[in-house]
């Protein structure tokens, strides 16, 4: 396997296939959430990688975390790609879905969203939804002891 860490990438070169609004509203019936809270596509940005480095043959995937803290695998070309808890259910997918020879990994310095349907972990996409629940929750509360707190000095 062949890993390159991307410090600085030139993300303006090249688009990833864009989702397709169907697709959102799919992936938004199964995980519970509003189709609106979605923007109609959504596109990442992957730099082409350098012949010098990988040629053709060899399968590239991109592996990173995406907002949520996620980790996210991604081939190169806009194939394939999955969201997982762990980084090594990552690399274990990009290995996965390449030939015998093994991949290329490519480490973006920067988070990324996986703008494919998701082949990896499916309860990932509830697990976000429970955590911005638990975090507006969590908010919420807060808030309400800090009113409670300020009650109690005013009495």
């Amino acid at each position: 396997m062949i890993a390159v860490h991307l410090t600085s990438p030139d993300f303006s070169r090249r688009q990833a296939p864009v989702r397709p609004s169907a697709a959102i509203e799919q992936e938004s019936e199964r995980s519970g959430t509003s189709a609106a809270n979605h923007p109609a596509a959504i596109a990442a940005h992957f730099q082409p990688l350098d012949p010098g480095v990988v040629n053709q043959a060899i399968p590239a995937f991109f592996i990173g975390r995406n907002k949520q803290g996620f980790w996210v695998a991604r081939n190169a070309n806009g194939q394939m790609g999955g969201i997982f808890l762990l980084k090594g259910s990552a690399l274990s997918f990009a290995k996965r879905n390449s030939v015998s020879g093994g991949c290329a990994t490519i480490f973006p310095s920067e988070r990324f969203e996986l703008d494919l349907e998701n082949s990896g972990n499916p309860l990932v996409i509830h697990l976000g939804s429970l955590m911005r629940l638990a975090l507006r929750l969590r908010r919420r509360i807060a808030s309400l002891v800090g009113k409670a707190k300020e009650a109690l000095k005013r009495s």
